[in-house]
């Protein structure tokens, strides 16, 4: 192999990757919390006693689980403008299309940990004349928080991956300028590589805490 390394090229250009690291974390954190915000709003109409309700969220939540999340961000940049007359930004379009994509598996996760609440809390609760808000917020919901915390790390780390996707609309986050560096110095191996050291560096913590907080509940089981 004549490949000559030159790792030189990343110093320099450093900067240009964490400004798109920047970016990354401006699209990966308000997605994931307008994403679980929203779960818990679907969630909760998945158990509404209304048909209506539970048949329209469940609709949402599987339309968005079983199509691919790239045919989802193409389609809220190309599609979605031509319903509502307004050309969204990429940055627009990835930031929804990520949100909305999370929103369902959030409400997946929150529902299986309402579910999994004993029935007669609920009833304790009202039989005490606590109303149906107050037993959810008070009682129920800071118990599924709290168990399905390491599923909602688990759901950071899926949405901090999927972030990449969003360089095919030309956003400029990390991997949009890990690939362009990459075609513009022909130094794909250092640029890439980089790219996925800091890929790394950003989902590994919260792998890690996914794990802690997994072994502690196997423990206290």
């Amino acid at each position: 192999m004549d490949y000559a390394f030159d790792f030189a090229l990343v110093v320099e250009t450093f900067p240009i990757l964490m400004r798109g690291f920047l970016v990354t974390l401006q699209l990966w954190l308000p997605s994931l919390a307008i994403g679980l915000a929203g779960g818990l709003v679907l969630a909760l109409a998945r158990l509404s006693r209304s048909r209506w309700l539970r048949g329209g969220s469940l609709v949402y939540i599987e339309l968005f689980r079983d199509t691919p999340v790239l045919i989802q961000l193409i389609w809220f940049y190309y599609a979605f403008p031509i319903l509502i007359g307004v050309q969204l930004s990429p940055f627009t379009a990835a930031l929804l299309g990520l949100a909305l994509n999370t929103s369902a598996y959030g409400a997946e996760i929150f529902r299986g940990g309402i579910q999994s609440i004993a029935r007669g809390q609920w009833e304790g609760a009202k039989a005490l004349g606590m109303r149906h808000a107050d037993v959810l917020r008070r009682i129920i919901l800071p118990q599924v928080f709290k168990l399905m915390l390491p599923a909602f790390t688990n759901r950071a780390v899926e949405v901090a991956k999927m972030s990449s996707l969003a360089s095919v609309l030309s956003v400029h986050e990390l991997m949009y300028q890990g690939r362009l560096l990459s075609s513009t110095y022909y130094r794909p191996f250092e640029i890439l590589t980089t790219v996925a050291v800091v890929y790394f560096v950003l989902i590994y913590p919260a792998t890690f805490l996914s794990m802690t907080l997994e072994r502690r509940m196997a423990g206290k089981g």
